[in-house]
């Protein structure tokens, strides 16, 4: 079981809605303590996130109309598995259609939970270098309303500090990937 799991015992499957990206559920659980209740539970393939940084140093992030916080938000360029896919294919996919860039040098930098408290989607980060413009990148999806920006990592930790909205995965991601930025 990956990143320390203690599975529940399922008492009784209440809710079950299957969406396009996710799935939701609403379960009676007896946790490992024996505490019994209803759990709300949004259940997750994961992401993958990249963490590009040009041959000049400058990170490539893209800023992006999430319609759930009816805004647009800073953040690396990332994506949704798809089924029994490799998070590094996910990425590699993802850092091409969102920026027009290709990496030749990857790294991982590590996983981590988004949001445990109400789902087990974990991110998958890691450090794409060497970075390459395409000559023709491929086609976003049709939902997707993309602005790529370039800052240095100075510029990003300030515009974070200073409460530019930047999402928690972009945040977590760039302190992880610190160490490895001149």
């Amino acid at each position: 079981m990956p990143l320390g799991r203690e599975l529940p015992q399922l008492l009784k499957q209440r809710l079950f809605h299957k969406g396009r990206k996710f799935d939701f559920e609403v379960n009676r659980l007896r946790l490992p303590n024996k505490s019994e209740g209803e759990w709300e539970c949004i259940r997750h393939p994961g992401g993958a996130l990249a963490v590009p940084v040009t041959p000049e140093g400058k990170l490539v992030l893209v800023r992006q109309y999430r319609f759930a916080v009816q805004g647009r938000i800073l953040e690396f360029p990332a994506g949704t598995l798809e089924h029994n896919e490799d998070p590094l294919e996910t990425v590699q996919r993802e850092i091409q259609e969102e920026t027009g860039y290709s990496a030749q040098k990857w790294h991982k930098l590590g996983e981590f939970f988004l949001a445990p408290g109400y789902s087990d989607e974990i991110i998958y980060a890691f450090l794409a270098q060497d970075l390459e413009k395409l000559e023709t990148p491929p086609a976003q999806d049709a939902d997707e309303d993309i602005e790529t920006v370039l800052l240095t990592p100075e510029e990003l930790e300030k515009a974070i500090l200073e409460g530019e909205p930047v999402d928690a995965k972009s945040i977590s991601s760039f302190f992880l990937a610190r160490p490895f930025l001149v």
